[in-house]
């Protein structure tokens, strides 16, 4: 279990792929069979910062940094329907190759998709699992993030208003799954604080 974990946390880390994707393809690399029984997602987020610790943390703190700054313009820009940042961005794990992933709940499921157009931005419709196991709409972009001088994908999975509450439910450690621009921009600005403390 644990080595399908670790190998799955470096496909994460240096291919960008979300947990379920590297867990599959882990136990294919290992020669395991098909069937074999997989790690949960919260051993593999172990794995994932032990090999961003050992490989990557000259790197990570800053593309993470940028990732969240750019999450948050996101955020602002579509304030009018709640937007909660989830996945990697909100939980640390972020690279430059992780997507930035946003919930947004709407009383109508089609103001989005008029806001990018009015935006005039381009945009692709997918459908993804949501919470509970639904089927929600993803709105798919790419964003140019000029502090990573690249392309950032930006998902927006729609969710209705009243989605919210069950949204907010932490995880079995007692942690929250995502936050709102105030959660996420109260993050950022205590890893400043903290880096001019140890500056200081």
């Amino acid at each position: 279990m644990q080595e399908i974990a670790a190998c799955a946390a470096r496909m994460v880390v240096e291919e960008g792929l979300e947990y379920g994707a590297a867990k599959r393809r882990a136990v294919k690399t290992l020669g395991l069979p098909q069937r074999a029984a997989v790690p949960s997602n919260e051993l593999v987020e172990a794995q994932i910062h032990e090999y961003i610790e050992l490989f990557c943390a000259d790197t990570q703190p800053q593309e993470l940094a940028a990732l969240r700054a750019h999450a948050l313009q996101w955020m602002v820009r579509l304030q009018e329907f709640r937007p909660h940042v989830g996945g990697a961005v909100w939980r640390g794990t972020a690279t430059r190759l992780s997507d930035i992933y946003l919930q947004l709940f709407c009383d109508d499921s089609k103001s989005t998709e008029i806001a990018l157009i009015n935006m005039n931005l381009a945009y692709d419709v997918t459908s993804v699992q949501g919470f509970h196991g639904e089927a929600v709409d993803a709105l798919s972009l790419h964003s140019f993030c000029a502090e990573l001088g690249e392309d950032i994908g930006v998902h927006l999975l729609i969710y209705d208003h009243d989605d919210v509450r069950g949204a907010l439910k932490p995880d079995a450690q007692g942690r929250a799954m995502r936050g709102d621009a105030k959660a996420l921009k109260k993050i950022i600005e205590s890893k400043y604080e903290h880096e001019d403390a140890e500056r200081g």
